[in-house]
Parts: C-alpha cells; structure tokens; sequence
C-alpha cells in the first residue's frame, strides 16, 4: 500500500505550500540524526519525512500523487516501485541529507559543522493561592534536567579521560559520500557513524553516562514569582534549562503559574469579585461593613436604597498590576438575604409595612415607609 505523504508530514491534503514547507522544517529538526544518534528508528522517520516532502514540494508530483496515489502516474506505485521509481529508486535529491542541507544549512552538499548548540528549553508548573499572587512568593521546584556527569566531569570518558579527534571525520563530525544521479553526481553529508556526529570519540565510555558526558538529574530551585501574576502566566528563569552541546549556552527553564480557585474572591485580571450579603433592612435603610478584603479589614458603605446585585467599587482595593504600579478595585456584588422563618414581632413588622404600601401613601417613597415602620 502506498504511503500517505500529508499523514506523515501531518498536513490536510489542502495545504498550502508554506504549511508543507513548516511541517517538513519541524519533523526534520525533531527526527534528524543529529538529535537522536544510533537512534535507528528516527533515522527511518527522517528518511521518510524526506521521501513525503520531495513529493509534496513539487506541484508536478504533487498533482500526480494527488490523482494516482504516486508521485510518478498511473503504474508507479506496483511492480516495488516507490515515488523515485523513475530514478532507479534513488531521491532525485540524491538523499534526505540533501533537502535538509538546502533547508539549514549545507550549501548544496559540502560538510556542515557541528558547532556548539543551544540547550533545550524546560517547563515546570506551580499552584498558587490567591495571597500567593498577590504579594509574591519565592517556590522551590523541582526539574528533571541533563546535567554534567559526575564521574567524568563532562568528557564522556572513563574516569574521566578527554576525548581524542575522530579518526573517521577527523573531526568534523560528517561524512560525505557522492552518489550519481540521473540529474548528475550529488555529495552528500551526513553524521559520522563513528562519533555520531560529535567529532570526538574515547577510547572508553564512562561507565555511568555511557559516554554521552550528561546525566538525568532532579535540581531543586528556588523561584521567584512577583506580585500581580495570574493563572497561565510564565515566568523565564535565563539558563536553568537543559545544558547546550558542544559547548553551547544552556536553555531556559519557563515556569507556568496555575492559580488556585479562592473560596471567597472572583478573580478578572487585576480586579476583584467579592458577594457582600445583606438583610433587607440593611439594604432600605443603608449600613457600613467591615469587609475583609485581601490585605486587611476594608470600610464598605452600603447606602440607602441599594438593589439586589447592586454593584459597589472600591479603588486601588484589588491586585497588584503585574506590569507598571498601583492596583485594580474591588467590586463588592450586593446579595439581598429574605429570611425563611420570622419571629412574632417581625411578621407585624411587616405586615405593617404592607399595610402603608397599600395606603396611597406613596408620595412619602417606599423608603420613607420602610423607616416610619421599623421606628
């Protein structure tokens, strides 16, 4: 059966141009040699990333894949013949090696170098409350990182030994091999299977790291998180991520702040929801609460009148603002409590009330009569 080139690129079948172009950019860099060495699996992958992209990239190829499920017509695809089957079963390219090199570097064949390399990038999550937003807070966390192995120091050697020049490569960490074409002769380089691409070799591994010089650690570090950060927010600690090759700088390590639900504050940003719930005298008549706001006891005045879900602002009462100074508000959303039972004297009160709502009395206001009832 024929491979289905945009399910390995992962890619619709419309896509255009440019997303092909990134998909194969992508699935190159992840499967190529250099990132995985002896890794026989991914080298298939990269060949076949390869093979997808070479059809895919040709509008005249595409177009015939596309109709007859090869990349060469109708017929192709039998008889052991893949989508090179044209070419004696050889990459027009000459060899993958080839489509990367015009991608990242190799100028159209010759040896790229294995220069130092930048390290990966981490990521490590951390929970924290709403005071911890609020007024930051330094958290340890832990990361499973390479590090420098102990027992040779880094050099990958036993007992720590330092590596010698590759006698294969001498040094360059690639190999060339020319290949005849139907378009001509192609060189191509690709990592040397002695040294995997690094250059140098020992004569024997350290027995800890095998030879690789890193080992996989847990490094506890004490982040800093500052005031105002909210749920999804991260923060970039320079150089706490996995170490670079060759002598490369290390990466980042991002640390992603999930904030936890608060059990009597909403959160918006940098404002602040809070429920302040009332009797119905309280609300006719107006009262002055204590609110225990984030960082300490608030003053509210609720005045006469208030509605049911009335909303009432107090400013610079909320979060800090993460970028620039000053704080948001605090909203306090008014709740209206009606008692479920009454005592005798609070049914007559009532009752009392009903009464003067019914008298015509409504020139002196519902509030006024809320008063005159409760004296």
């Amino acid at each position: 059966m024929a491979k289905d080139y945009y399910e390995v690129l992962g890619v619709e079948r419309g896509a255009s141009e440019e997303e092909i172009k990134k998909a194969f950019r992508r699935l190159a860099r992840q499967y190529h040699p250099d990132m995985n060495p002896g890794d026989k699996e991914a080298e298939e992958k990269f060949k076949e990333i390869g093979e997808a992209y070479s059809v895919l990239s040709d509008p005249e190829k595409r177009g015939r894949y596309d109709q007859f499920g090869s990349a060469e017509g109708p017929g192709a695809g039998f008889g052991g013949q893949g989508p090179f089957g044209g070419f004696g079963g050889q990459s027009p390219f000459g060899d993958i090696g080839d489509i990367f090199d015009a991608f990242f570097g190799g100028g159209g064949g010759g040896a790229r170098r294995t220069g130092p390399a930048r390290g990966e990038d981490l990521r490590a999550d951390v929970e924290l409350t709403l005071e911890d937003c609020f007024h930051g807070v330094e958290k340890e966390i832990r990361v499973q990182r390479q590090e420098v192995c102990e027992a040779c120091h880094g050099t990958g050697g036993k007992g720590g030994q330092a590596p010698t020049r590759c006698s294969r490569c001498g040094g360059s960490g690639q190999v060339q091999q020319a290949r005849d074409t139907a378009f001509g002769r192609f060189v191509t380089s690709r990592p040397c299977p002695q040294c995997h691409g690094a250059g140098q070799t020992v004569a024997e591994p350290c027995p800890v790291c095998h030879g690789s010089g890193r080992q996989r650690k847990v490094a506890a570090l004490k982040v800093r998180i500052p005031p105002g950060v909210s749920d999804g927010a991260r923060v970039r600690i320079s150089g706490e991520g996995e170490p670079g090759l060759r002598g490369g700088p290390p990466g980042d390590l991002y640390v992603f702040v999930r904030e936890r639900p608060h059990e009597r504050f909403a959160r918006q940003e940098s404002e602040l929801h809070v429920d302040l719930a009332l009797g119905y005298p309280e609300a006719a008549l107006g009262a002055e609460y204590d609110l225990q706001g984030i960082d300490g006891q608030i003053k509210v005045k609720v005045p006469e009148g208030t509605q049911p879900g009335q909303e009432i602002r107090l400013r610079g009462r909320g979060m800090p603002h993460l970028r620039g100074g000053g704080r948001g508000d605090l909203i306090v959303h008014v709740v209206v409590q009606v008692p479920r039972r009454l005592s005798g004297e609070e049914r007559e009160l009532l009752q009392r009330l009903r009464e003067l709502n019914k008298g015509g009395e409504h020139d002196r206001g519902f509030f006024g009569r809320v008063r005159d009832a409760f004296r």
